[in-house]
């Protein structure tokens, strides 16, 4: 289903092998919190989507807690950005700003964060509109 949805968008999406279910329970151990559903089912399917020029459209479940960890630990950004805690990021646009499920609250929406003006807000209504809003525009800057 979210191989179809990412290639009915984008003809040349590439996607990494399914994750196992033990390593998506092991992640949202680390996380504290589940995984969004969606994100979920996408992840037992293809454990990530590489989009147009090579972009993690849709990160590892590795990446998506090491990022997350690192974003929601690191002291530096907490001096430079407010915090990260309500948000689960999943994917990048190639040039620094990384795309995101709210999880306070939990709503299915896709935020951007954008790493030069620490904005967050709104891109995408789910996980779906988000794959073929990405996949579907060429440059970096879909959302804008």
């Amino acid at each position: 289903m979210w191989r179809q949805s990412a290639l009915g968008a984008f003809p040349g999406a590439e996607f990494r092998s399914p994750a196992q279910a033990a390593v998506l329970a092991a992640a949202e151990r680390r996380l504290g919190h589940g995984l969004p559903a969606e994100l979920r089912q996408l992840l037992l399917e293809c454990d990530g989507i590489i989009g147009r020029t090579a972009v993690d459209t849709v990160w590892s479940v590795e990446q998506i807690v090491e990022q997350n960890l690192f974003f929601r630990s690191d002291s530096s950004f907490a001096q430079l950005y407010m915090p990260f805690d309500a948000l689960l990021f999943f994917g990048d646009n190639g040039g620094g700003d990384q795309f995101a499920f709210v999880q306070t609250p939990r709503r299915p929406d896709i935020f951007v964060w954008e790493h030069e003006t620490d904005s967050r807000r709104w891109v995408a209504r789910d996980l779906r509109d988000y794959l073929c809003r990405s996949l579907a525009e060429s440059g970096e800057d879909w959302y804008q």
